[in-house]
């Protein structure tokens, strides 16, 4: 029997360490840890498109230019010279307008875009200059408020061209191939052809105002 306590002991101390292996928690090879939770994804939220927004309607304008009643605006053509007087008693603002824009070259190069053989030449629009196809819609950036007056649609009167809305006046202006009394009291007249209606009555679509002029009495 004493032959044996050698391999005994050795063999006890194994198996107590073996139990105290599998006694401690967390320890044992077996066990598996759980896996860590995932991080959250932030899932993208599209944000909402805005809302189209109507556009802005062009505020009225108040010239500050004072006319004296003098003034002469001249429109050179390749047909020739048109010249007429203003209205400034009448339809002051109007007046005021196109002379403010004509001192700063505004109407140069623009074209008459509209011919209406028997009714009126119409011109003025800035988009005319590219030959924009919108062209009859463009303006200075602003409207004038109605001016209507007393005054007649007779052969070569002036007049501001609109929309249906009376107060949508801006740059463009016709010139009356003889008289039109249906548009009486309807549009805003603000000037007379006083030289160079053969050259009005020449005009075609597509002709250049090359410059427009004012000339003042000194």
């Amino acid at each position: 029997m004493r032959a044996f306590y050698p391999l005994l002991l050795p063999l006890t101390v194994a198996i107590l360490l073996v139990g105290a292996v599998v006694a401690l928690p967390g320890c044992s090879p077996n066990v598996s840890e759980e896996p860590a939770p995932a991080e959250p994804v932030d899932t993208p939220v599209e944000a909402p498109e805005p809302e189209p927004t109507m556009p802005e309607e062009e505020p009225l304008y108040t010239a500050e230019y004072t006319p004296d009643g003098t003034e002469i605006a001249v429109i050179t053509t390749p047909k020739g010279v048109i010249k007429f007087e203003f209205y400034p008693e009448d339809a002051p603002n109007s007046v005021a307008a196109f002379i403010e824009r004509a001192d700063e070259g505004f109407y140069d190069g623009t074209k008459f875009h509209r011919v209406e053989p028997g009714f009126v030449i119409q011109g003025g629009d800035p988009l005319s200059k590219t030959d924009d196809p919108m062209v009859g819609t463009g303006g200075p950036g602003y409207q004038l408020e109605a001016e209507f007056n007393d005054r007649s649609h007779l052969d070569g009167t002036v007049a501001m061209a609109r929309s249906q809305d009376p107060n949508s006046a801006g740059s463009q202006f016709y010139i009356c191939l003889g008289p039109q009394p249906f548009l009486d009291g309807q549009y805003t007249v603000f000037g007379q052809v006083v030289e160079g209606m053969d050259v009005v009555r020449a005009i075609a679509v597509g002709d250049v105002m090359e410059s427009v002029r004012i000339e003042r009495s000194e």
